[in-house]
């Protein structure tokens, strides 16, 4: 029989051990049978000894990175013979150490949960941004809480989003309340009949886009953009596209859209140009399914810009 597993990541007192109590004890999950839960740091909220009982749940602590092994999880899955295993991981440590470990027998991974505090990331983002969102590329849910009206949510979720594409983001407000209200106004106008995407601008351009690809059905989009032609490309298909800053100075990454274009053979592979294109939602094999794809109605040569990265934020 399998035994779910279910991961919480997230830096350090950014809420895991809350969204364990909360799902464990005062939700359901209980009722599945005997729960492992296996902490890897100790937070700020404690798990009272009769609570878990009531919730048929055992605790084990693992306190050093390097004893975070499949030996130790296979010796813990003999002692206590779990229905199901909750893991709190250290927001210090590395996510590789996780995932590239081999779960025991019947253990599968079902779902991995991150936390942020909305409070502290934007700073955590400035001075630490590599180590906070080394917890989060590889979560199915990333839950931003105590966020307020102040929080700068689009900003958030452009960050974790060009890391994490797949996943999903919930806004948990300060009352402990879901904000369904994770709408963020532009800063272009798609009302134009040529919207203008500045180097400022490309980055929200290209979450939005992603995320709400029928929104720009039929919409025109003119951008400074740098050509990704390799020889092996279809002679009528280039991405135009921007090097992007998605973590820090050594996580750097292109990111632009198929474009489609009668005479793409004759731009050359990184040079710059102006683009003006009309935007599809279609399949494309790039994508693996539908996404935005562009086709060209306007190219010409262009200099390179002073500061040829964009920026997710």
């Amino acid at each position: 029989m399998e035994v779910p597993v279910y991961l919480f990541s997230g830096f350090m007192d950014s809420g895991k051990s809350s969204l364990i109590r909360e799902t464990l004890i005062e939700g359901d999950f209980s009722e599945n049978g005997n729960t492992l839960l296996i902490l890897c740091e100790d937070g700020e909220v404690e798990f009272d000894e009769e609570e878990l009982q009531k919730a048929n749940t055992k605790l084990a602590m693992i306190e050093e990175e390097e004893e975070f092994t499949s030996g130790k999880l296979e010796e813990l899955g003999k002692s206590y013979r779990p229905d199901q295993v909750f893991i709190e991981y250290n927001g210090t440590w590395q996510m590789s150490t996780f995932l590239e470990l081999d779960l025991p027998k019947n253990w599968v991974l079902v779902q991995s949960l991150a936390t942020v505090d909305a409070t502290t990331f934007e700073l955590y983002l400035a001075n630490m941004r590599a180590m906070i969102m080394e917890q989060l590329f590889a979560a199915d849910v990333v839950i931003i809480n105590r966020c307020n009206d102040a929080t700068p949510k689009g900003k958030f979720r452009r960050a974790i989003k060009v890391l994490n594409r797949k996943a999903q983001i919930a806004y948990e407000r300060e009352d402990g309340t879901m904000d369904e209200n994770d709408m963020e106004e532009l800063p272009y106008d798609l009302s134009q009949e040529t919207v203008e995407i500045t180097d400022m601008d490309y980055g929200i351009w290209y979450m939005d886009a992603l995320d709400n690809p029928k929104k720009y059905e039929g919409k025109k989009v003119q951008f400074l953009a740098l050509v990704y032609r390799p020889e092996k490309m279809k002679k009528n298909v280039f991405i135009p596209g921007r090097f992007a800053m998605t973590c820090c100075a050594d996580d750097i990454t292109f990111v632009g859209f198929k474009c489609k274009y009668g005479r793409a053979a004759e731009i050359p592979h990184k040079s710059w140009i102006k683009i003006t294109a009309e935007m599809r939602n279609e399949f494309a094999m790039e994508y693996r399914g539908k996404g935005p794809v562009l086709y060209a109605v306007k190219v010409e040569k262009a200099e390179k810009p002073e500061d040829e990265l964009i920026y997710f934020s």
